[in-house]
């Protein structure tokens, strides 16, 4: 899956500090390869910030840098003894779920190391790429065998003016049988940066704003399990965002919150990908700066779809005869997967789970089975359950249902993000990987990059995805704004299980969105595991000719680029499979909107474009050809895919 041209882009701080300059002769900035972006590192008052322009115009003000352990304050008092010489990184990965198939990441890097009153050390990498910053904190200090962290003082100052599209983070043991926070929250957008989360648990990852011509999406990646997933503080007064921390009940039971590690303590990557909102939209640094993949059999990473009775039938679908009636209709669509949800063990049980296995195998389907990963952390009760908590019952788990010829798991509910359950997830992760299992998670976390160390990672929601649309009507009237900003943050860099697109009815909820738009979410959205939501029902009253569009959808994409959008009002993608290229849009306005889209780069290819019809729930179908002006009219709520 990867190969990488530089084994020392993953070293420590000491290894790659070839030459070094004093804290007097350091650079005024370090630059991006095309010199538009620059950063700025200070040490004034024995505290060391970071500034970022592009272009000349700043896009984060003096921000600071620093850690806080127990037994090492590492963000006062500092002195900056030496900055590296800056240094070319280079990187080439594959990727089978993301935008892009083959990438190429490159950087300029420089370490700058600094030490305390007590003379205790720390190193801080930066790198800078054409398309945004990354930098993070290595502590080496053999004073401290162990290191425990206390608070990570990180910061983000927005210049005055700055807009901000944010996801409030949940509060933990909140929600339905104590299952918060998963990252199912209702976007604010085009707020004032600065402005106060809701809940004192503060602001999701990426977190996204714009500031005069530059947008900036801030995360993180490379989450190995020695440290929390981190989040922004819910108090950013005068738009300073600083780095957050779980809620003490987010761990594995009687498991820790914050990293805390023997020898060398790493963090992962806080990244900032920033300029055109193109720029941002296509940029891959939530992979580029994640570990390189573990081993894995290639012959087993297989993207694909699948048919989901749940989404619609609930929990009365999960029998046997509708769960075979669900095979028959993923080989009639020609998809890959068929996914069986909750209380499989007791509904169907494991020798007839067995049964359908075998039958779907003869109409080429893969079955996906349902777990429950919790042990204390919350009520829920569905099950499997309790069967993943130690790696002697995953690997005893994984290797009766790979023998039985199941192809990967679902597995829900997890209880946050410190550091034990992050650790959790890597573990998960690895025996599945050791078993020959996909993976895709639920209730879960945000993947940061994951995909690309974990090629069996197909998948994770960490999305208010297309079941709570199901649920209340308030969720299905406000989808489809919230549908247009997720192309912008929640599935920037990671896979995203949203579930989308139903031709049909759902019960007892009037759809907002019509046929168009629910088919352009099947390009929009990427998942390693692209699970429909649509009954056999619903997908009988499409045409054939959506049918057989989406029986010949691609399992994967070999490239991506933003032809138009704005976070949250309208989003238009075009994703490249071989020589044809599929170009996606939705509107998320109930205002009917007519796009004008720059299709040049294509070349001069002719193909057709499906749209809503005339009538309710409709569809339309002509020839386009690809050129420098073509005009699209989507309805209010309305989409569109155009195959070249």
């Amino acid at each position: 899956m990867v190969k990488t041209t530089i084994a020392a882009a993953l070293t420590s701080a000491a290894a790659i500090i070839t030459t070094t300059a004093s804290a007097a002769d350091a650079p005024s900035a370090l630059r991006s390869p095309d010199q538009h972006i620059a950063v700025s590192v200070r040490a004034d008052g024995g505290k060391l910030t970071y500034a970022i322009a592009r272009d000349g115009k700043p896009v984060l003000l003096a921000s600071d840098l620093g850690l806080q352990l127990a037994g090492a304050d590492l963000s006062n008092d500092l002195t900056l003894l030496t900055v590296s010489t800056p240094r070319v990184v280079e990187d080439h990965y594959q990727m089978a779920v993301g935008k892009k198939r083959d990438i190429t990441y490159r950087a300029n890097e420089q370490t700058y190391s600094l030490q305390n009153a007590r003379q205790q050390k720390i190193d801080i990498v930066f790198r800078v790429s054409n398309d945004g910053v990354a930098f993070r904190y290595i502590v080496a200090e053999p004073s401290l065998p162990l290191k425990k962290l206390v608070q990570e003082h990180t910061t983000f100052a927005l210049p005055g003016g700055a807009k901000a599209w944010l996801q409030p983070m949940a509060v933990a043991q909140t929600g339905w049988s104590n299952t918060n926070p998963s990252y199912e929250e209702h976007y604010q957008m085009a707020i004032p940066a600065g402005t106060k989360a809701p809940t004192e648990a503060g602001w999701v990852f990426p977190a996204l704003f714009k500031t005069g011509a530059n947008w900036l999406a801030i995360s993180e990646a490379n989450m190995d399990g020695s440290w929390q997933a981190s989040r922004l503080s819910a108090d950013s007064t005068g738009g300073k965002y600083s780095i957050g921390n779980p809620m003490a009940p987010e761990v594995y039971t009687n498991g820790g919150l914050m990293a805390e590690v023997e020898g060398t303590l790493t963090s992962p990557w806080r990244l900032i990908a920033l300029g055109s909102l193109a720029t941002v939209t296509n940029s891959t640094l939530g992979t580029d700066l994640a570990a390189p993949a573990v081993a894995f059999d290639a012959s087993r990473v297989k993207p694909g779809h699948a048919s989901w009775s749940w989404a619609i039938l609930k929990d009365d679908s999960i029998v046997y005869d509708v769960q075979k009636k669900f095979i028959d209709y993923a080989a009639d669509m020609k998809w890959d997967y068929t996914l069986i949800d909750v209380n499989w063990d007791r509904n169907i049980g494991y020798d007839k789970i067995k049964e359908l296995a075998d039958y779907a195998a003869t109409k080429n389907v893969g079955l996906i089975l349902w777990y429950n990963s919790s042990g204390a952390w919350n009520k829920t009760e569905y099950s499997p359950k309790n069967q993943l908590l130690t790696r002697e019952q995953r690997i005893k788990e994984f290797k009766r249902v790979s023998d039985m010829g199941i192809k990967g798991l679902k597995i829900d509910f997890f209880a946050g993000d410190g550091q034990s359950m992050i650790a959790y997830y890597n573990d998960i992760l690895r025996d599945a990987a050791d078993a020959g299992l996909l993976v895709n998670f639920h209730g879960s976390t945000l993947p940061r990059g994951w995909a690309r160390t974990w090629p069996n990672l197909m998948t994770m929601e960490a999305i208010r995805g297309f079941e709570f649309t199901t649920f209340e009507q308030k969720d299905q009237d406000l989808m489809p704004s919230h549908a247009a900003m997720l192309p912008f943050t929640r599935n920037l860099f990671d896979p995203m299980d949203f579930t989308p697109m139903v031709f049909g009815d759902i019960p007892n909820i009037k759809r907002a969105s019509t046929n168009g738009f629910e088919l352009a979410t099947s390009v929009l959205y990427l998942s390693g595991i692209q699970h429909f939501a649509d009954t056999p029902e619903g997908m009988g009253t499409a045409p054939a000719y959506i049918k057989q569009f989406l029986q010949n959808l691609p399992r994967s994409w070999d490239d991506s680029r933003l032809v138009d959008g704005y976070p949250g009002q309208y989003a238009v993608i075009a994703r490249r499979s071989g020589d044809t290229w599929y170009i996606a849009g939705i509107n998320g306005s109930d205002k009917e909107k007519t796009l004008t889209l720059d299709l040049s780069f294509v070349g001069k290819k002719q193909g057709v474009i499906f749209t809503d019809g005339d009538q309710s729930r409709s569809f339309s179908q002509r020839s386009i050809a690809a050129s420098k002006k073509v005009a699209v009219t989507v309805k209010p709520h309305g989409g569109f895919v155009i195959q070249l």
